[in-house]
């Protein structure tokens, strides 16, 4: 039977989840209030700093799910993005529209990666 293991686990949710070579990263948010840009890059230093402790990075990224509070941002969040990602290693992605847990948050990043 493959293990699971979780990091930095509350009540409600763990941070990482990791089921053999595959890591599970919860949703992250930016700083409330701050611009999409701002909150965008803070989405993704979180997923670098998750990645890192989960033994992966950002090139072995499988699936990003992303979520805007407003479509009308998707090009500033995409401008972020599109220079994070390293050439050759995009993962499948997917973009909505969604109420956030509060008005305050513009965006929510959730990801998929492979270890080793």
């Amino acid at each position: 039977m493959t293990q699971i293991t979780r990091h930095q686990t509350g009540a409600r949710m763990s941070q990482i989840v990791i089921h053999g070579d595959t890591v599970y990263l919860a949703g992250q948010v930016g700083s409330p209030g701050a611009s999409v840009t701002q909150q965008t890059e803070d989405c993704l230093a979180k997923l670098d700093a998750l990645l890192a402790e989960a033994g992966s990075d950002r090139t072995k990224l499988l699936q990003v799910t992303i979520w805007l509070a407003d479509m009308a941002d998707f090009a500033e969040m995409n401008a972020v993005w599109d220079a994070w990602v390293p050439e050759g290693h995009a993962p499948t992605r997917a973009c909505g529209e969604a109420k956030l847990a509060t008005p305050e948050y513009r965006v929510e990043v959730i990801a998929v990666a492979a270890r080793g």
